[in-house]
């Protein structure tokens, strides 16, 4: 792979690990994806009980039935945020995944890095209302451990033993996609031999939806909550809150063989941006969104036309969704044009599990991962007429993968993940060979 000759080893992925609305684990998540099937539900949760309010919005995509204390030991868990939970439950089975045995290794040589955009959110609603309502020493101890954003990289680091790199991103919807791309140069420069890297959100409580509501940022679709998201579609209304976790096992190549792994995919790329326009709305050309892509195209060596498949933010929004695709037309040009014949496929996996936030690029590199090791594309759900608005319904000229999966032979992937702030951040992962 001459692309790699000045960059340091080749990092490759061993294990896959996921909490999801759409599966408790990574394999029942990516089954439903590449079956098209919505995680999206009426929210049920006890702490809307508390609010005699008439909520906007009444969709949500939960992670219904699951039991922390089926993974984790539950004296533990009943110690962690939500968010932490998920996050843990998914590095035990990124771990388990990939086979390596953290005892044996040398500690000093691993580690780990997790995405946040929000952390332990729950913890703070929940200590406030106990301050407020029940006065300060009904106040847990447990408060700050369960609510700082890094609490999941450091219950993973204690429960692994990984003592290299240990940090954690909160870029909101981009921090998993840093955490996983400032790993794999971590990696790169020699810092480690294996990582644990991902994101983990648990955000759907009162404040949250609330305050994404009050922004007019979800989608109202009450009604028709597996519909409601729905990426690049003319009728798209807002984003639907959800929440999980998923984590991958990075490795050198060296360290991957040397052991006999099962090599699942190889990072070869990684860039970020900034879009320096506004604190949430994208820059309508999407150039920090090209910036970001161009970047990591470089990083990876690769042309445009070697990219087959990108898995998109595509969150549902109005505006963003436009942002995204003038800023894929801008980087790969004819190569993304379904009018030209363009060979680029694109598509959300938002429109099935909804907007995990800060894990969201981990999520979604489930689908990358698949993508380039058994050729399947998962599809964009709820893709009826793919289009700016009823104002500019011009087709959005890309094979947006509508409604049902494809089979392609995936050689390169890119997944990109933009957050609130302007921050743009984009992985290119291929297939090992």
């Amino acid at each position: 792979m001459h692309h790699h000759a000045k960059r340091g080893p080749r990092i490759v992925i061993t294990g896959l690990g996921a909490v999801t609305n759409l599966g408790h684990d990574a394999a029942s998540t990516w089954a439903e994806m590449r079956e098209g099937r919505s995680g999206i539900g009426p929210l049920e949760a006890e702490a809307f009980g508390r609010y005699s309010a008439n909520w906007d919005v009444r969709i949500a995509g939960q992670v219904k039935g699951w039991d922390a204390g089926k993974v984790i030991d539950p004296r533990e868990a009943r110690r962690l945020d939500r968010f932490c939970q998920f996050g843990l439950a998914a590095a035990i089975e990124a771990a388990r995944s990939s086979g390596v045995d953290f005892a044996k290794i040398d500690g000093e040589r691993a580690g780990v890095i997790v995405g946040s955009g929000i952390g332990g959110i729950q913890t703070i609603e929940e200590g406030v209302w106990l301050l407020r309502e029940r006065g300060p020493d009904r106040v847990s101890p447990f408060t700050v451990p369960r609510l700082m954003a890094n609490a999941a990289a450091g219950n993973i680091s204690i429960r692994f033993g990984l003592k290299g790199p240990a940090s954690t991103h909160a870029t909101a919807c981009a921090s998993s996609g840093h955490a996983i791309g400032d790993a794999m140069h971590s990696m790169r420069r020699g810092e480690a031999d294996v990582m644990i890297v991902g994101g983990a959100e648990a955000s759907i409580i009162p404040i949250c939806v609330a305050a994404f509501a009050a922004m007019r940022a979800l989608s109202t679709r009450n009604d028709d909550p597996t519909r409601a998201s729905r990426p690049f579609d003319i009728d798209r209304d807002g984003f639907v809150l959800a929440e999980g976790a998923a984590m991958m096992v990075l490795e050198t190549e060296e360290h991957a063989k040397a052991r006999g792994a099962t090599i699942l995919a190889e990072m070869v790329g990684y860039a970020n941006s900034g879009d320096a326009h506004h604190i949430t709305a994208p820059d309508p050309a999407g150039s920090g969104a090209a910036r970001a892509m161009r970047w990591a195209l470089r990083d990876a060596g690769l042309r445009p036309d070697q990219i087959d498949y990108i898995n998109a933010h595509g969150t549902s929004t109005p505006l963003g969704d436009q942002a995204e695709v003038e800023a894929v037309l801008a980087v790969f040009g004819d190569h993304a044009r379904l009018s030209k014949g363009g060979k680029l496929l694109m598509s959300s996996t938002k429109s099935m599990h909804g907007h995990c936030l800060g894990a969201s690029g981990a999520v979604e590199m489930i689908a990358c991962v698949h993508a380039v090791r058994e050729g399947i594309i998962a599809p964009t759900i709820n893709l009826l007429k793919p289009a700016a608005s009823h104002e500019n319904p011009a087709p959005f000229d890309i094979d947006l993968v509508p409604n049902h999966a494809k089979e392609r032979r995936t050689k390169y992937a890119m997944n990109n993940t933009f957050g609130f702030g302007g921050h743009n951040c984009s992985l290119v992962v291929g297939r090992y060979e």
